[in-house]
């Protein structure tokens, strides 16, 4: 069972009805482990993990020698000897087996093994006023920074940049972890009896994308290079600590100036039972049949004709000026376009 699908978490939210959390059954934990992990992973991954050491995780792309994304994954090094070093993290679910194995066909003769872990995914999420009570409940103190790492107890958590509430006219800011917990942190998570809201895990989704943070599927494996997610942007590509399959790509248009689509966030207000898939095209409603861009990652919140579907896609800088965006045709549901929270153009 998923450590965040116990009855811990199943109680009536009371008094901390703020914190909520949301389990995330479609990402999937890894482990990377032996005496030449942080050469092997630094040497296949966008971003530099070695630097960061065991208090931050990074997030990271892994790419084809052609520049394209197979994967986005949050990792960091975990609690081990010095001799053998853990690096452990996580990424979407049904891409995770594979991407795994293509890495492992990379290994040869280096000290490593990767394997799925025996570990489940939880975002949680508290306005800033509840952190101090939070911490009291779980019995220990939390990473504040965005990217910083705790292991704890409890399980692994991994903080986040804040996001502002959703509700209109608040000013207030939420914050927000990852929290992995293995099997042996499930009697300790059991033993908080935490009186903690639960939520789909679409209300998490919505939240990862509205701060603009992309993470590649199945559905979206092979279509982008790094700098159109902005995975540049968002500290997730390091243009200093050497190369990695893709990398001449990925900083040939980095430093020459070519990215001619970005990431940009949007939301549909259409049927719920409207299927918007990654993947799909994104065009104009006034120029050509042909396809501007691509949808990247979706979230629906509500149901029925109040139903909000939140995206992620990537766009041309013209088609975006234009502000005539459809998603699946030309004559599909109009985007209607957000500010991201980070600056996509100078």
């Amino acid at each position: 069972m998923h450590p965040f699908l116990s009855s811990t978490l199943r109680r009536p939210a009371t008094s901390q009805a703020s914190v909520w959390v949301a389990p995330l059954e479609r990402l999937g934990v890894f482990e990377a482990i032996g005496q030449d992990t942080l050469t092997f992973l630094q040497g296949q991954l966008t971003n530099d993990i070695v630097a960061p050491g065991i208090g931050q995780s990074r997030l990271a792309g892994y790419c084809t020698a052609q520049g394209r994304l197979l994967s986005t994954m949050v990792l960091g090094q975990a609690p081990g000897l010095a001799e053998t070093p853990v690096v452990r993290g996580f990424m979407r679910q049904d891409i995770l087996a594979s991407v795994l194995k293509r890495l492992s066909m990379f290994v040869l003769r280096s000290k490593v093994v990767l394997t799925q872990a025996e570990a489940g995914v939880a975002g949680v999420s508290v306005s800033n006023q509840e952190i101090s009570a939070l911490s009291s409940s779980l019995g220990h103190s939390l990473p504040q920074s965005a990217w910083e790492t705790r292991h704890t107890p409890t399980g692994t958590w991994i903080a986040l940049p804040p996001v502002r509430s959703s509700v209109p006219s608040s000013t207030m800011e939420i914050s927000r972890w990852w929290w992995i917990a293995a099997a042996e942190h499930q009697a300790a998570c059991d033993a908080l009896r935490l009186e903690w809201m639960l939520q789909p895990a679409e209300c998490w989704d919505s939240q990862d994308i509205q701060s603009g943070l992309p993470w590649i599927e199945s559905l979206t494996q092979d279509l982008f290079i790094p700098q159109t997610l902005n995975l540049e942007l968002i500290g997730g590509v390091s243009f200093t600590k050497g190369c990695y399959p893709g990398q001449e790509i990925v900083a040939r248009s980095h430093y020459r100036g070519t990215v001619k689509k970005r990431m940009a966030l949007g939301k549909v207000s259409t049927d719920a039972d409207l299927a918007l898939l990654p993947g799909s095209d994104i065009f104009e409603a006034t120029h050509s049949d042909q396809a501007c861009g691509r949808l990247i990652n979706v979230a629906t919140i509500g149901s029925g004709v109040e139903a909000i579907h939140w995206i992620l896609f990537e766009t041309t800088f013209d088609a975006f000026d234009r502000q005539q965006l459809r998603v699946a045709a030309p004559s599909g549901p109009a985007i209607v376009t957000v500010e991201l929270p980070y600056k996509t153009r100078e």
